[in-house]
């Protein structure tokens, strides 16, 4: 019997199959389009359709306000900040895992960043400190949860915790102000190319290069399966501890990016930057149709959760909506997220 082609991602009981990512699903055969592609091509399109209702609503509200092009080039700007720690987040969440220190690491890295020491350094001196101080918080928490066998959820809140204490102890309770010109001017009009600004650039970089690793690459395959079935992907010859910590490793990154962008944002470091951004990233996650228990995610769909999540914040803000309900809102969201999940799960089962 010819042994069958691998499958783009886990799909059925049998835990031991190693899979790939599950943009690519595979093909029945019959020729038709699978079931399971249907069902993701119809969750993109979902997302795609809550994204064009929220701005029928902002259009219709607010006209004059929300189809500013101000406004639009404004939530775009917005979503790129966390839409980077998302992109992160997706790999970490795909692979079984989770990371609740993202936001205290942007708030670390950034502090760290724009110290007087740093900004000495320039331009160079800030992007490179934000970075490497990502990364190596994302090396810590890989590995404790790699190697010194810890719960990813115990390890990130530990570093959570952590990070905003050092961040505090850095800026003494106080704001750093950016004095960095060029720096600065990444986030003034006259550096937007074409209207777009500068940051909605790199979220797009780091967007693509995402979606490449995860859907192009041994690395997303091997992500994939540690996610679907980490003994497996151990017994088919994958270093899973190995994997793990390189996810860890490309959270921090992607924190020590978005931690960049938000001073290029703000023009300044505090210890609250980044405030409850692994809620946002992984409530965005999980609407764009990432897996909690791991083995399957999209980027695309995450980034369209970033888009609808900063859609809904800019048009209660515009209409002078309290946050409370808009917080109401996003929860509403997650759980009908999560159910559509578990129905779907289920029709796979059966």
């Amino acid at each position: 019997m010819t042994q069958p082609a691998p499958s783009a991602q886990h799909n059925g009981p049998d835990k031991g199959t190693l899979t790939g990512p599950s943009d690519t699903p595979p093909s029945k055969p019959g020729g038709g389009m699978p079931a399971l592609g249907l069902r993701l091509d119809v969750r993109i399109l979902s997302l795609l359709g809550v994204l064009a209702a929220l701005i029928v609503v902002g259009g219709i509200t607010e006209p004059d306000a929300f189809l500013d092009t101000g406004n639009l080039q404004l939530i775009l700007t917005q979503a790129s900040v966390i839409g980077v720690v998302t992109v992160g987040m997706t790999f970490v969440i795909i692979s079984g895992g989770i990371d609740l220190s993202v936001g205290a690491m942007v708030a670390l890295a950034s502090v760290w960043a724009t110290t007087l020491a740093t900004q000495e350094y320039g331009f160079a001196g800030i992007a490179f400190t934000a970075v490497i101080v990502g990364l190596a918080a994302g090396l810590v928490n890989g590995v404790l949860i790699a190697y010194g066998g810890m719960v990813p959820f115990i390890a990130t809140l530990a570093m959570l915790a952590s990070a905003r204490g050092l961040a505090l102890q850095i800026t003494d309770g106080k704001t750093q102000i950016v004095t960095v010109d060029s720096v600065l001017d990444l986030g003034l009009p006259d550096s937007y190319i074409l209207g777009i600004p500068p940051l909605v650039m790199m979220f797009a970089v780091v967007t693509v290069v995402g979606w490449l690793i995860l859907n192009r690459t041994t690395f997303g395959r091997r992500t994939v399966a540690v996610g679907g079935n980490a003994e497996a992907a151990r017994l088919a010859g994958i270093d899973v501890r190995r994997q793990r910590l390189y996810l860890y490793l490309l959270s921090g990154l992607c924190c020590g990016i978005a931690a960049f962008m938000l001073i290029v944002l703000a023009g300044s470091g505090q210890n609250t930057n980044g405030n409850l951004y692994e809620l946002d990233a992984i409530a965005a996650a999980i609407i764009g149709g990432t897996l909690l228990s791991g083995g399957r995610g999209t980027i695309v769909g995450s980034v369209l959760g970033v888009l609808i999540f900063t859609t809904i914040t800019n048009i209660f803000a515009l209409n002078n909506l309290q946050s409370d309900v808009q917080q109401i809102a996003k929860g509403a969201i997650i759980v009908a997220a999560v159910l559509v999940q578990r129905r779907t799960m289920r029709g796979r089962e059966t």
